[in-house]
């Protein structure tokens, strides 16, 4: 069944994207793209990127002192970089991206990234809705995403079934199953709506071929 995910309720599976590209994880192949550089891993249609430059959540140094930068990490789907502090990017014999952030004062720098930004399509979220014969909109789920493997099962909190192009109601005791990479290999539309989720700058985006359980 189709899912429409608001910016709200896409962040969870941009989690998941943002722990695949972490030099840590590539480092150890914990990864799913640990040997996918230059390949495509999801939909040709979507194009991600960090962008540190971005008010409100502008970043210019990370707390090695290293500046941060404008990079594009999957440019049509296919995986052009990975984000790194200085250790992992010297184990990999890479250039450092400047992404090397205490998680708290007592801790050692890791990599963490600076506003990913996901392309915007060229529709509203209500085009969105009215080219729905029958799918469900997805704004809010209960607990955590998917861990790194992709594969999750969550309760939808907030959600409202369409039909014909129309919301008819509220969803309630249903839950959403899937693999991340998975689905952002069937990505059907993407919106014009993007807003920023904690750090995260994304549209609205329609999924096909998730699994929808419900009572």
């Amino acid at each position: 069944m189709p899912v429409l995910f608001t910016p709200n309720g896409a962040i969870t599976l941009w989690e998941t994207v943002t722990e695949a590209l972490n030099g840590k994880h590539i480092l150890d192949k914990s990864s799913p793209w640990s040997e996918s550089m230059g390949n495509q891993v999801i939909s040709d249609c979507l194009n991600l990127s960090q962008q540190p430059d971005l008010q409100p959540y502008d970043c210019p140094f990370d707390d090695e002192g290293t500046i941060t930068q404008s990079l594009n990490l999957i440019s049509q789907g296919i995986l052009e970089n990975i984000y790194t502090d200085k250790k992992i990017a010297y184990k990999l014999g890479i250039e450092n991206t400047g992404n090397g952030f205490r998680p708290s004062l007592g801790s050692y720098p890791t990599p963490d990234l600076v506003n990913l930004v996901v392309n915007s399509g060229n529709l509203s979220q209500p085009e969105l809705i009215k080219g729905l014969k029958q799918g469900i909109i997805v704004d809010q789920i209960l607990g955590g995403g998917a861990d790194i493997s992709g594969d999750f099962s969550f309760n939808i909190d907030l959600g409202y079934l369409v039909q014909d192009g129309e919301i008819v109601g509220r969803i309630k005791d249903s839950m959403l199953a899937g693999n991340v990479y998975q689905a952002l290999q069937q990505v059907e539309a993407i919106g014009d709506d993007r807003l920023w989720s904690a750090s995260c700058y994304t549209p609205s985006i329609i999924i096909g071929g998730l699994s929808v359980i419900s009572t």
